[in-house]
C-alpha cells in the first residue's frame, strides 16, 4: 500500500481535492481534524499540554480548551513550535495506526497543510501539492472566511511554505486554478498511482 500525502497553502483547495479521491473510495486522513481528536483523548499527549500550558488547557469539562491554546499560541512563534513539537508526533503515530487498517488498498491519502513542517512527508512514498495563484486563494478566502481582511490573508499566507518550495519537493501538482478542471486530473492521477501499486 502506498502512503500518499497531499499539501497545499491556504486557500488552494487540498480539502477539495481530497474529497474527489474520497469520492473514489480512497481512505483520506484529515490531520486537522485528527490533531484536534488525539489532544483531546490520547492521555500521554493532555498530560504534555498541561505540562506546557497548564490545567487551562482544558476546560472544567475535559474538552480541550482551544480558543485559550490559540490565544497562548497566536503571534508567539515560540510557543506555536513548542505546540507543534508536542502534538505532531502523536499524530504521525496515529496515522500509521490508521494506514494500517486501510492495508488492503492500494493507496491512501494524508492530507496536511504542514506537511513538509510537521516532518509528515517522512511518513509518505509521494507527494501531490495542490496548486491555485495567489490572487485566486486571497479571492476564495475572502469569500470563505469573511471574517478575515486580505492584510490578515496575506499574512497568513506569507508565514507558510512558499509555492515554489511545496511544487519543486512534490511528486505531482493537481491545478486547482479555475482554468483545469479537478476531476480529470484526480483520474488521471488514480489512475496512475493504482497502477504503480498493482506493479510494484
Amino acid at each position: 500500500m502506498l502512503k500518499i500525502g497531499i499539501t497545499g497553502g491556504i486557500g488552494t483547495g487540498k480539502t477539495v481535492v481530497s474529497r474527489v479521491f474520497a469520492l473514489l473510495s480512497v481512505p483520506v486522513y484529515d490531520s486537522d481534524a485528527r490533531a484536534k481528536w488525539v489532544m483531546q483523548h490520547d492521555e500521554v499527549l493532555r498530560q504534555e499540554l498541561i505540562t506546557a500550558y497548564g490545567a487551562e488547557a482544558f476546560t472544567a469539562e475535559g474538552e480541550l480548551n482551544r480558543s485559550y491554546l490559540a490565544s497562548v499560541v497566536f503571534n508567539n512563534p515560540e510557543r506555536l513550535e513548542q505546540l507543534n513539537t508536542l502534538v505532531h508526533p502523536h499524530v504521525r503515530h496515529d496515522f500509521a495506526k490508521w494506514a494500517a487498517l486501510h492495508a488492503d488498498k492500494p493507496y491512501v491519502l494524508k492530507e496536511a497543510a504542514l506537511m513538509y513542517e510537521s516532518e509528515a512527508w517522512k511518513q509518505m512514498d509521494q507527494i501531490i501539492t495542490v496548486f491555485a495563484p495567489m490572487e485566486t486563494r486571497i479571492k476564495r478566502l475572502l469569500h470563505r472566511d469573511t471574517h478575515r481582511t486580505e492584510e490578515d490573508i496575506r499574512n497568513i499566507i506569507s508565514k507558510q511554505l512558499s509555492e515554489e518550495e511545496r511544487m519543486s519537493r512534490a511528486e505531482h501538482i493537481i491545478y486547482n486554478d479555475d482554468q483545469q478542471l479537478i476531476i480529470p486530473q484526480v483520474l488521471k492521477l488514480h489512475e496512475q498511482l493504482i497502477a504503480s501499486e498493482i506493479t510494484k
